[in-house]
C-alpha cells in the first residue's frame, strides 16, 4: 500500500506565459510563490448527461465538459525592500489584468490594465504529484486591517492538465520578504477627501470577471470584464469634519490614500484618486461608534481607477 500525500508538503511555482496556454516551465529558483491557505480544486467543469433509451432501469454515463481548475490562496503584501525592484508577487498581479511599470532604482506601479492581459502557468506539486494550470489568468482583493500583516487574496482559473508524478523541486523563497504589521507605527498614512480617520480595515477588491471559453479551435480562460470596489471602517468624525452621508446623497467622488511601510525599498502606496462615496452605515466595535465605508474606484481618465505603487 503506498504512503500517505500529506498535504502540508506542497511547492508552488508560477511564471508568465510568452504564448497563451503554453508551459514557460516555472523553476522552483526563480519562480517559487509562499502562499497561505492554498484551495486548489483540479478538475471543474459539467458532467453531460447521456439520457440514453436502453432497455431496464440504470444510470447512464456521462461525458466531462468545460474542464478548467481553479486555485485560490493569498500572500503577504510585502514589497522587495528594495526601490524599483519587483516583489516576488508581482507575476501573479499581472495575471489579474494588472501592468507592472519599472522605474529603475525608484519605484514599481501597479495599475489596471483593460485590453492585452497576461495569463500565466502554475506548477502546484503536493507530495510527489504535479497539477499544472495552464493559461491562467485571475482577480484579487488587497487587504489591509489593523493588527495583521497586510495581504493579497488571488483567485486564479486555468486550463486543465492531467496530474503526473514527478520529483519534489527544490525552491528559493527568498525574494518573499516578511511583512509589517498595519498599525500606528508601520502604517502613517489613511486618507479620504485629504481627512485622516483611525481606519480598523481597508480593502480593495479588483472585480475581474474570469471566464472560462471552450469552443472549436479555442480553449482560453478570459477576464471579461471589471468592477473594483473598496471598503473600509473608520472610527466616526464629526459630521462638521466629514459627512459621508452628503457625499453619497451628491454622488461625490473623493480621493483616498492608505500608506504602509516607512523605510525606503518597502512602502506601498494605495490610491483611489476618484472613488465615489456610496451610501455608509453605523457600526461599533469596544463601544466606539464607526462608520463601515463603501466607495466605488471610479476611472477619470482610462485605468486610472487605481494605483498601488512600492518606493
Amino acid at each position: 500500500m503506498a504512503a500517505p500525500k500529506f498535504w502540508k508538503n506542497k511547492r508552488m511555482l508560477f511564471a508568465l506565459e510568452s504564448t497563451y496556454g503554453v508551459d514557460p516551465g516555472p523553476t522552483g529558483a526563480a519562480n517559487a510563490v509562499l502562499a497561505m491557505d492554498v484551495t486548489y480544486k483540479p478538475m471543474e467543469g459539467q458532467d453531460q448527461e447521456r439520457d440514453l433509451e436502453q432497455p431496464g432501469m440504470s444510470a447512464n454515463g456521462t461525458i466531462p465538459t468545460d474542464l478548467h481548475a481553479t486555485i485560490s490562496f493569498s500572500v503577504d503584501l510585502s514589497a522587495s525592500g528594495v526601490a524599483g525592484t519587483a516583489p516576488a508577487w508581482g507575476a501573479l498581479l499581472r495575471a489579474c489584468g494588472v501592468a507592472e511599470t519599472i522605474s529603475a532604482g525608484v519605484s514599481i506601479a501597479y495599475t489596471p490594465i483593460s485590453e492585452s492581459f497576461e495569463s500565466g502557468t502554475f506548477h502546484l506539486v503536493i507530495d510527489k504529484t504535479r497539477y499544472v494550470l495552464l493559461g491562467a489568468r485571475g482577480t484579487a482583493e488587497f487587504d489591509l486591517s489593523a493588527q495583521a500583516t497586510p495581504k493579497i487574496k488571488f483567485d486564479f482559473t486555468g486550463l486543465f492538465a492531467i496530474p503526473t508524478e514527478v520529483s519534489a523541486p527544490s525552491v528559493v523563497l527568498s525574494a518573499w520578504k516578511e511583512p509589517k504589521i498595519v498599525s500606528a507605527q508601520n502604517t502613517p498614512v489613511f486618507t479620504i477627501d485629504a481627512t485622516p480617520f483611525v481606519m480598523s480595515s481597508a480593502k480593495l477588491t479588483l472585480g475581474n470577471k474570469v471566464e472560462p471559453r471552450f469552443l472549436v479551435n479555442s480553449d482560453r480562460v478570459l477576464i471579461t470584464d471589471k468592477s473594483e470596489g473598496f471598503e473600509t471602517t473608520v472610527e466616526a468624525q464629526p459630521l462638521t469634519d466629514f459627512d459621508p452621508f452628503t457625499m453619497a446623497a451628491n454622488m461625490e467622488q473623493v480621493a483616498v490614500n492608505l500608506v504602509h511601510g516607512t523605510v525606503g525599498g518597502s512602502i506601498a502606496t494605495l490610491s483611489l484618486a476618484t472613488a465615489q462615496m456610496q451610501r455608509p452605515s453605523l457600526s461599533q466595535s469596544q463601544n466606539i461608534k464607526e462608520w463601515p465605508l463603501r466607495l466605488i474606484p471610479r476611472a477619470a481618465s482610462e485605468n486610472d481607477q487605481w494605483s498601488l505603487t512600492l518606493t
